[in-house]
């Protein structure tokens, strides 16, 4: 996917950085280092989203910084290298590019402010910069605090639709990776590591079948009440309807 002159690619020792130059002028490595933030007491924990993020406030910005962490059994392996396969297929890049054509055509995820790797024979770690999502909370933060209003389940489905009809697959679409923001109609989706976009097909129901799972197993003992069947049936009703509306959309392409 082609993207703007803005787009700047800075090489250090080890590795590179991939910035947003309009949005981050003075980029330097440091910026994808929590502990070059931390010596300059900006640095405190991060909710949004799991795994290991750190929530940046610096000159009237508020950022999270996130290390890709490996997940799973291999995690107790290596817990944060991966094999070099080049720049471009780096995790933090390819997640970078996605993020940037998602906010270019307009859908509900952080800006994304910069990316970058550093390298060790064959291996890698890599970096993720983004603005924060002001005044949000995870979908199962507020799932888990009462019962969610059939518009904020109506909104969940028609944001979705919106990824999918442009053919953006989400490798992890669980309810931590929802944020609901103040309105009940104002909803956002983060942590693409891993996503793709994909031709229609069944990976979409797929994308659904594992948010749905994530729902119940979070409030599994809770009661209906705080997630049913009827608060389920609107999310897929709102996206069943919302596909028919975006049917003009074009999907992103890669190039």
């Amino acid at each position: 996917m082609a993207v703007g002159p803005e787009i700047r690619i800075q090489e250090f020792t080890g590795g590179a950085m991939l910035y947003d130059s309009s949005r981050a002028g003075n980029a330097a490595p440091g910026w994808l280092d929590a502990s070059w933030w931390a010596a300059r007491g900006a640095v405190s924990a991060a909710s949004e989203g799991r795994g290991s993020a750190a929530l940046i406030e610096a000159d009237g910005r508020s950022l999270v910084l996130r290390h890709y962490r490996r997940g799973g059994f291999v995690a107790r392996l290596v817990a944060d290298r991966y094999w070099w396969r080049g720049a471009e297929r780096t995790r933090s890049f390819r997640e970078w590019h996605l993020l940037y054509h998602m906010h270019r055509a307009g859908l509900p995820v952080p800006m994304p402010i910069a990316a970058g790797y550093r390298r060790s024979g064959r291996t890698y770690t890599a970096d993720l910069l983004v603005q924060r999502i002001p005044r949000a909370r995870s979908l199962a933060q507020a799932i888990g605090a009462a019962p969610l209003p059939l518009a904020t389940w109506m909104a969940i489905g028609r944001c979705l639709r919106h990824f999918h009809a442009r053919g953006i697959c989400h490798a992890d679409l669980n309810a931590h990776n929802i944020l609901l923001g103040e309105s009940e109609d104002e909803i956002w989706v983060i942590d693409f590591d891993r996503g793709s976009l994909r031709p229609p097909g069944w990976w979409s129901d797929a994308n659904l079948v594992r948010l749905q799972r994530s729902l119940l197993k979070l409030t599994a003992g809770a009661g209906a009440e705080r997630f049913g069947v009827a608060d389920w049936q609107m999310l897929l009703d709102s996206y069943l309807a919302t596909a028919i509306e975006l049917r003009q959309y074009p999907a992103l392409q890669n190039s």
